[in-house]
Protein backbone atom coordinates (compact mmCIF):
# COMPACT_ATOMS: atom_id res chain seq x y z
CA UNK A 1 0.00 0.00 0.00
CA UNK A 2 1.79 3.65 -1.21
CA UNK A 3 0.69 6.66 0.76
CA UNK A 4 -1.91 8.44 0.03
CA UNK A 5 -2.32 11.69 -2.62
CA UNK A 6 -5.35 12.73 0.27
CA UNK A 7 -6.04 11.72 3.16
CA UNK A 8 -8.85 13.90 4.99
CA UNK A 9 -10.91 12.95 8.59
CA UNK A 10 -13.23 13.92 10.28
CA UNK A 11 -15.79 14.37 7.25
CA UNK A 12 -19.37 14.46 7.03
CA UNK A 13 -20.19 12.05 4.75
CA UNK A 14 -24.33 11.62 3.83
CA UNK A 15 -25.57 9.76 1.31
CA UNK A 16 -28.73 11.79 0.14
CA UNK A 17 -30.89 12.85 3.27
CA UNK A 18 -28.93 9.69 5.48
CA UNK A 19 -26.01 10.67 7.15
CA UNK A 20 -23.73 7.59 7.28
CA UNK A 21 -21.05 9.03 9.71
CA UNK A 22 -19.85 12.20 11.46
CA UNK A 23 -16.50 11.81 11.34
CA UNK A 24 -15.38 10.06 8.13
CA UNK A 25 -12.04 9.47 6.69
CA UNK A 26 -11.73 10.21 2.90
CA UNK A 27 -8.20 9.08 0.65
CA UNK A 28 -7.31 9.08 -2.12
CA UNK A 29 -5.01 5.92 -2.67
CA UNK A 30 -3.45 3.92 -5.59
CA UNK A 31 -6.06 5.50 -8.19
CA UNK A 32 -8.88 5.09 -5.87
CA UNK A 33 -11.57 7.03 -3.94
CA UNK A 34 -12.54 5.73 -0.88
CA UNK A 35 -15.10 6.80 1.59
CA UNK A 36 -14.43 5.28 5.17
CA UNK A 37 -16.26 5.49 8.65
CA UNK A 38 -14.43 6.69 11.27
CA UNK A 39 -14.19 3.18 12.83
CA UNK A 40 -11.86 2.72 9.64
CA UNK A 41 -15.00 0.82 7.84
CA UNK A 42 -15.47 1.30 3.68
CA UNK A 43 -18.51 2.97 2.84
CA UNK A 44 -17.70 3.60 -0.74
CA UNK A 45 -14.80 2.83 -2.90
CA UNK A 46 -14.08 3.31 -6.98
CA UNK A 47 -11.62 3.96 -9.30
CA UNK A 48 -11.05 7.73 -9.72
CA UNK A 49 -11.57 7.26 -13.51
CA UNK A 50 -15.45 6.36 -12.19
CA UNK A 51 -16.05 9.27 -9.63
CA UNK A 52 -17.16 12.56 -10.57
CA UNK A 53 -16.62 15.01 -7.68
CA UNK A 54 -18.17 18.67 -7.54
CA UNK A 55 -17.82 21.82 -5.52
CA UNK A 56 -21.32 22.32 -3.62
CA UNK A 57 -22.46 24.90 -2.21
CA UNK A 58 -20.72 27.63 0.56
CA UNK A 59 -17.69 26.01 2.40
CA UNK A 60 -16.40 22.54 2.44
CA UNK A 61 -19.18 21.05 0.38
CA UNK A 62 -18.55 18.52 -2.30
CA UNK A 63 -20.86 16.53 -4.10
CA UNK A 64 -19.29 12.75 -4.98
CA UNK A 65 -20.62 10.47 -7.51
CA UNK A 66 -19.06 6.75 -7.13
CA UNK A 67 -20.93 4.70 -9.46
CA UNK A 68 -24.80 5.33 -8.78
CA UNK A 69 -24.38 6.21 -5.86
CA UNK A 70 -24.08 9.88 -4.56
CA UNK A 71 -22.77 11.52 -1.44
CA UNK A 72 -22.53 14.60 0.14
CA UNK A 73 -19.37 15.27 1.87
CA UNK A 74 -18.47 18.10 4.49
CA UNK A 75 -14.89 18.94 4.72
CA UNK A 76 -12.97 21.24 6.77
CA UNK A 77 -11.68 24.74 5.26
CA UNK A 78 -9.41 23.94 2.30
CA UNK A 79 -9.82 20.28 2.47
CA UNK A 80 -12.68 20.63 -0.72
CA UNK A 81 -9.78 21.71 -3.57
CA UNK A 82 -7.18 19.38 -2.16
CA UNK A 83 -9.85 16.48 -2.53
CA UNK A 84 -10.79 17.87 -6.07
CA UNK A 85 -6.53 18.27 -6.70
CA UNK A 86 -5.62 14.93 -5.68
CA UNK A 87 -8.17 13.18 -8.30
CA UNK A 88 -6.93 15.30 -11.07
CA UNK A 89 -3.75 14.05 -10.54
CA UNK A 90 -4.27 10.88 -10.02
CA UNK A 91 -6.62 10.62 -13.13
CA UNK A 92 -3.33 11.65 -15.10
CA UNK A 93 -1.33 9.14 -12.97
CA UNK A 94 -3.64 6.43 -14.41
CA UNK A 95 -3.75 8.08 -17.80
CA UNK A 96 0.20 8.53 -18.43
CA UNK A 97 0.33 4.40 -16.67
CA UNK A 98 -2.03 3.23 -19.36
CA UNK A 99 -0.10 5.11 -22.03
CA UNK A 100 3.17 3.35 -21.00
CA UNK A 101 1.44 -0.12 -20.48
CA UNK A 102 -0.57 0.36 -23.59
CA UNK A 103 2.48 0.59 -26.18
Amino acid sequence: MTEPEFDAKGVRIRRMLRSLTRAGHVLVRDGQLVLMTSYGSEIDSAPVDRVRVSGYGPGGQALARLGDNRYLLRFALGHREGLLSAIRTARAKAAAERGVLGR
